[in-house]
């Protein structure tokens, strides 16, 4: 979703809930189920990362992670739950926009319900997130489909900025697509993402 001010919007968010986690503690399940793709010691890049349930997660798989959120509110949260799991990633505060994507850095990225990016500026987002995986690497991507705004369980409500089977072939064309399915499942990911959700997932790896 796009906002004015996407850092205000999503520190009050986050401050809202409390000591509770918006979207819980947990990792994403679809993230979960790709846990037999990962392997210990890779490099990660976890985009938008929120307060921290999944690149924590990652780390807990034994990859060596970097998560980029622009919330301080987000990140302060997302920091105490590595403190409370023992483990570390590097976190980042940047505008994902503006940041300064390493070339072929990373082993997988991690983007999961990335979908605040105006339509406009969308491809551009896809192409360093493209560009930031290293030969090999994978992109592990969830988001919803314009389904959702019957659903109002979680998303934007503006069903341009979500995604369709046809929107994500074409944009990550320059990789190869190990699986592209969109489906139907009920989720609960604290009070955020909670019931009946139109979804899409994308499993994709960089040639070379």
């Amino acid at each position: 979703m796009t906002h004015p001010d996407p850092e205000t919007f999503w520190s009050g968010r986050y401050r809202d809930a409390g000591e509770d986690y918006l979207f819980g503690t947990a990792p994403n399940r679809f993230l979960a189920r790709q846990a037999h793709r990962l392997h210990p010691g890779w490099t990660a890049l976890s985009v938008a990362d929120g307060e921290g349930r999944n690149s924590v997660w990652l780390a807990e798989e034994g990859l060596a992670v970097t998560a980029v959120e622009l919330s301080p509110v987000g990140l302060h949260k997302a920091r105490r739950l590595a403190e409370s799991r023992r483990v570390t990633v590097e976190f980042v505060q940047a505008d994902l926009m503006a940041w300064d994507w390493p070339v072929a850095a990373f082993d997988v990225v991690a983007a999961i319900f990335v979908q605040f990016v105006a339509p406009a500026q969308r491809l551009a987002f896809f192409a360093r997130m493209a560009g930031t995986l290293k030969p090999g690497g994978l992109l592990l991507l969830q988001g919803y489909t314009p389904k959702q705004v019957e659903y109002r369980t979680g998303g934007p409500s503006a069903v341009e900025n979500l995604y369709t089977e046809e929107l994500l072939r074409e944009a990550f064309a320059g990789l190869e697509i190990l699986e592209l399915r969109a489906y139907e499942e009920h989720i609960e990911e604290g009070s955020g993402h909670k019931g009946h959700s139109a979804l899409i997932d994308l499993v994709a790896r960089r040639p070379g």
